[in-house]
């Protein structure tokens, strides 16, 4: 995942890019953004509406839009999606019951012709938890290797730790 970013680096040198990170509401998507940002657990209320951060990677920035996850804010996800070229989704692993919820909301997206050019990453959070799905069950359970017009990637982690989000320094 270090190879990944470090590669994603050289080719976008110092420009600015935006990432929409969005999931479910209660997967973490907020805590995330915080992690990167402060590398510290920031406690945090349900997002009405949106968060949006700039974080600096070495030369490359990125505007981050944390977008909030209730079932009634979900329509509204799709204003942010032009010029997005990263879309970070974020599933609490926890939350079988909701899974197909997850998939049809990434399948949306996905199908949708402002995100056509963008990169997924999956962050199945909450690995610390017991019971917690594995990120193949995820992936198995989203259909991810039928995405072929999106580059994707999977990656388990811990937002309140921070576990598995540091491959992204």
């Amino acid at each position: 995942m270090g190879q990944l970013m470090a590669k994603l680096m050289s080719i976008f040198g110092t420009q600015e890019h935006k990432v929409i990170i969005v999931g479910l509401d209660n997967a973490g998507k907020t805590t995330i953004l915080y992690q990167f940002l402060t590398k510290e657990v920031v406690h945090t209320c349900p997002t009405i509406g949106s968060n949006v951060e700039e974080i600096v990677l070495r030369k490359t920035h990125f505007l981050v839009w944390d977008i909030g996850g209730q079932e009634a804010l979900r329509s509204s996800w799709t204003t942010y999606y032009s010029n997005t070229e990263f879309i970070i989704l974020v599933i609490d692993s926890t939350d079988r019951d909701r899974l197909w919820t997850t998939r049809e909301e990434l399948y949306k997206m996905l199908a949708h012709e402002a995100l056509r050019d963008a990169s997924v990453l999956i962050f199945a959070n909450k690995q610390d938890m017991k019971g917690s799905m594995t990120t193949m069950e995820i992936s198995q359970f989203l259909s991810l290797s039928a995405i072929k017009d999106h580059p994707w990637h999977i990656q388990a982690c811990c937002a309140l730790t921070g576990e598995g989000l540091g491959a992204l320094e």
